[in-house]
């Protein structure tokens, strides 16, 4: 190989990228690395069999809605669908059926769309065969453009299939990427699968093994675990006015519904039952009399139907909520949470109990139906975990904000505060110092935390007591919040010559980071 590559130098060659759809034939095949007990290689395993799969969940193309005459045609199935009961019922029953409708028009009408592609594909070639052996005439001419134009069509469906899987949001429709999707997709599913897993020193192999070994952890990770809780009664949170509460819980209008479906996300990845946002937002004018009437049964019940609370209809009334929310979030919400952004989502799935974040809002001063929307909000959400693109499980929760529900990132800074507050309380009693900032001749200003999102930044002087005061207060919060650190990825960075760093390194459970310079500590 170094004699090829020599040679190659010497000639001057260069390797030609190779363009087409070739590499895509081979989108399924996977390699792993296998154990060495005797050689000093890996040997590597090449299987070329294709991802296990079981029966895709549905999911409705957003590709549908560029369809002609397609929305025509959920209206009519939309109005001719008559549901007696509450607004709810009536939207979980319509969507039910339009499922089982678009499964079968999907199927029947509709086709496959690569094989729809290549057909037409095929008529144009057809009529650039016939044309550079005699000139058309005027009919063969309009059949040769309309032939382009379906094929057209088909490319800028595949294009917005491939995106919508790719989930590559950045990148605007027209850009004609269909191959970069593709192929951002496949590595998505590839990099995804699961061939097997390990829980307690166990190695599971089969499907069903894997999916229940996922799905189990998931539910444990999800419900809060008995024991003792501790109470934040005592703690006084900053509250809001009453006529920020009154104005909260005031009537939705149609505007302010729909000008949230606006804001979100038309592409992103779809709930349980299949719909994504786009489908929203494209049929708006003829679902919007059912959506306002959930709000009005929101509003005046504080409920809907558990089964909403599995779709992304139900994402709508929270964005609804988080946008009356964020009015008020710096009221309630300290100096030491201004780096928050507003429209930053958390990077995780945070495990904040459900009662500590009703808890928190009733000591902040929402009122009463405040309190019901909230808890229905969270407390109904059940889960499904997609193992290999096959839905398994579905499970309650008693603790955890979803990443990517609208009303997280508030609820979670919210949460927060109570660490703040007890972070502050300890500075104050002396058990913490924090770290003094002072500009010219101006008074100093005592900093014992910053947050950022879900990151966090505690300063504290590098001593044994402080440190050991700080374990005190983080194991406090974690048994009122549910909110557990993770020390793996927390580290202890000292500013200057700091004695014995690892010992109190070790006090706290972190590492330590020497590569920043004081004799101040932050983790």
């Amino acid at each position: 190989m170094r004699r090829f590559a020599q040679v190659a130098d010497e000639l001057g060659l260069r390797d030609i990228p190779m363009q087409g759809d070739w590499l895509d034939q081979f989108s399924s095949v996977l390699q792993s690395r296998l154990p060495r007990p005797l050689s000093d290689h890996f040997p590597v395993s090449l299987e070329g069999g294709g991802l296990r799969r079981g029966p895709s969940p549905f999911r409705f193309e957003n590709m549908w809605l560029k369809v002609e005459g397609f929305q025509d045609m959920i209206r009519r199935w939309w109005w001719e669908i008559e549901v007696r009961g509450s607004a709810s019922y009536r939207l979980a029953t319509k969507l039910k059926e339009i499922k089982q409708k678009l499964k079968g028009w999907n199927k029947e009408v509709f086709g496959n769309l690569g094989c729809n592609k290549a057909a037409a594909l095929q008529q144009v070639e057809f009529w650039d065969r016939v044309e550079s052996e005699r000139i058309l005439s005027m009919e063969e001419t309009e059949l040769k453009n309309e032939a382009k134009v379906n094929y057209q069509k088909w490319v800028l469906l595949e294009e917005t299939h491939w995106r919508q899987l790719s989930r590559e949001i950045w990148l605007r429709e027209g850009d004609r990427n269909t191959g970069y999707f593709h192929r951002i997709a496949n590595a998505n599913r590839r990099n995804n699968y699961l061939d097997r897993i390990k829980i307690d020193g166990v190695s599971l192999t089969e499907e069903q093994e894997v999916r229940d070994g996922v799905t189990n952890a998931y539910q444990k990770l999800l419900s809060k675990e008995a024991g003792w809780q501790a109470d934040i009664g005592r703690l006084c949170l900053d509250q809001i006015s009453q006529q920020d509460a009154e104005n909260l819980e005031s009537p939705f209008s149609e505007e302010e519904v729909h000008s949230a479906l606006l804001e979100m996300n038309g592409d992103k990845a779809p709930g349980p039952d299949g719909f994504t946002v786009a489908f929203w937002q494209s049929c708006w004018g003829f679902v919007k009399e059912e959506i306002l009437a959930m709000f009005k049964e929101f509003h005046e019940q504080k409920t809907f139907l558990k089964s909403l609370n599995n779709t992304f209809l139900v994402l709508i009334p929270k964005k609804v909520l988080a946008n009356r929310l964020k009015k008020v979030i710096g009221k309630v919400v300290s100096p030491a949470q201004n780096a928050f952004v507003m429209g930053r989502q958390i990077l995780d799935a945070s495990l904040i109990a459900n009662e500590f974040l009703m808890k928190v809002l009733q000591k902040m001063g929402f009122g009463q139906k405040w309190l019901g929307w909230m808890w229905r909000c969270i407390s109904t959400a059940r889960f499904s975990v997609l193992v290999n693109e096959v839905p398994a499980g579905f499970f309650p929760s008693t603790k955890g904000l979803r990443q990517g529900d609208p009303l997280s990132p508030y609820l979670f800074v919210m949460g927060m505060e109570v660490l703040g507050i007890l972070l502050r309380r300890a500075v104050e009693g002396g058990f913490l110092s924090g770290c003094s900032i002072r500009e010219g001749g101006e008074r100093a200003l005592n900093i014992s935390h910053l947050f950022f999102a879900d990151d966090t930044i505690i300063f504290c002087e590098a001593n044994k007591d402080h440190l050991s005061h700080l374990s005190w207060v983080l194991f406090w919060f974690e048994a009122a919040s549910g909110l557990k650190i993770n020390l793996s990825k927390s580290e202890i960075i000292p500013v200057g010559e700091v004695d014995d760093i690892e010992e109190l390194a070790a006090e706290v459970g972190c590492r330590v980071d020497l590569c920043h310079p004081s004799t101040w500590a932050y983790l």
